[in-house]
This record gives structure tokens, sequence and C-alpha cells, in this order.
């Protein structure tokens, strides 16, 4: 009976989804029934609290969650790190190969994997339990970052003018006078023109760097620094210049302390 009380509950909870003025999609992943049925409550309190616009789906293993995105968009996923069969950490690699752009946060009993959750830019890793003082500050931030236009590099060509926002830049070529502008979402837009020509905005941009005469990165989708080239989120290869390479190298690092600097800033979200 107690089992049917709860998967009741949970499938109450989950049924509140896709109306059209609801904009923040969010996933609970979580193979323990209590602590999933904790956090959709919360997700309820800070909805009515709030006056949110979200929608919230859950799931209680990893492999129906990941099942789930072959047809549908999220964009916050809130995350058990221990888990039966496919774990947190293993799930969150497979969503960033496919999604670079979903919020992960990681919701755990355990510290241990806290440094290698920057691996995958988890947005925070919260311990449990779960509570509202922990949760909804993040929340509060993630709900305002969407709403907020995002900052975009306008570009203009004789035949056309558009936006390409900067976080979904993740690396821009140059090649025969033709730039490459290659985005998370794996398309690629081209234009006529040379590094040149937007050189000197783009590397004002955090987190932009010259890797290559030919290559500007953008080094928020770097899945792996190599010595001669960079592997990007979606698996991209962008080749390093050997005498770019310190300073590229450093320049990751950097920013990777910053990331999970921020990171451990967030209430609750430092590892005790």
């Amino acid at each position: 009976m107690k089992r049917r009380k709860y998967y009741s509950k949970i499938k109450q909870f989950a049924r509140q989804i896709e109306r059209g003025a609801e904009r923040l999609k969010i996933v609970i992943c979580d193979d323990d029934k209590r602590d999933l049925l904790q956090i959709a409550s919360l997700l309820e309190t800070y909805r009515h609290d709030r006056k949110a616009e979200l929608s919230y789906f859950c799931f209680q293993n990893a492999t129906d969650l990941l099942a789930s995105m072959e047809s549908r968009d999220y964009d916050l996923l809130l995350l058990d790190m221990l888990m039966p069969g496919i774990n947190g950490m293993q799930a969150a690699r497979e969503i960033r190969e496919r999604n670079s752009k979903i919020e992960i946060v990681f919701l755990t009993s355990s510290p241990e994997y806290a440094v290698e959750s920057y691996s995958v830019r988890a947005h925070y890793y919260l311990l449990k339990p779960a509570t509202g003082e922990k949760l909804f500050p993040i929340l509060d931030r993630l709900i305002i970052d969407f709403r907020r236009p995002e900052d975009a590099l306008c570009i203009k060509t004789q035949s056309s003018v558009f936006n390409l926002p900067y976080g979904k830049i993740e690396y821009i070529e140059v090649n025969s006078k033709r730039l490459y502008f290659y985005l998370t979402d794996g398309t690629m837009r081209e234009i006529p023109g040379t590094l040149a020509d937007f050189e000197q905005t783009i590397l004002k941009r955090p987190g932009f760097i010259k890797v290559h005469r030919s290559y500007l990165m953008n080094l928020q989708w770097v899945q792996e620094l190599q010595q001669g080239e960079i592997v990007t989120a979606i698996g991209r290869r962008v080749p390093v210049a050997r005498k770019a390479y310190p300073q590229v190298r450093t320049a990751y690092t950097q920013f990777l302390f910053a990331e999970a600097g921020e990171l451990a800033r967030d209430t609750g979200g430092k590892p005790e």
C-alpha cells in the first residue's frame, strides 16, 4: 500500500506539465521515492509561493530519463548522484553529449563527487536533504536567467542581419575569407569575413580566447584540453597552436577554478 501511495503522489505531481504559459521545464531524477516526493513537493511550494512559470517531470532511474530526452527538451535537471544502474555522473556525461544547454544540479547525500561534477558543468552540487533554503535561491537565479534576453553578437551581411548568443557559440573558424560559427546545438552559421572583423569584440567577452590563428574558442564548452587540440562539449575537435598551448592551458585552468568557486559559494553548495 505504501509503495502505491507514494507512486500515486509522484504521478500526480508529474502530471502538472506542459502548460502554455510555463517556461522552465524541470526534471527530478532520484531512485528514492521519498526524496523524489520531497523535491516535487518543494517545487510545488516554490511554484505557489513565487507564482513561478515552471513544470516538472519525475523519473526514478536514469535509463528512463535518457530515453525521454529523445523526444523532449528540458531546461533544468535535479539529478541524484548515487543511483543503481546508470549513476548520476554517468547520466550527466551522456546528457552533456546530447545537450550542452541544460542546467544540472546534483542532489546527493555524499560530497565525494563534488569536484568531478565540474567536468560536466554542473550548475550546483547540493547535499541532501533538499530544502527550500538551499534550492529556492538556485531556482530564483535560473528563472531570472531564462527570462533575461541573451547577450548576442550582432552579425550583418549584405543579405541579412542576425544575432548569435555568445553562450551558444562553441568556437569560430576562419578559412579562405569565410567565417564559420559552430554552435552548441550542433549547427553552423557561415558568413563572408575574417577573424579581424569580430576578434576584438569577441575576445572582450569572458571565456573567449584565441587558440590558433584561425580559431576563437569559448572555454565554457571545452570538454577536454589536450596538447594540440580541444575537444568540445559535443565532440568537435579544435586545433590549438603549439605556441598558444601554455596560455590556453592557464586560461582554461583559471576558468575552471572560477566556475568551481561560484559553485561552492551558493547556499548549501559547499560540501561539508
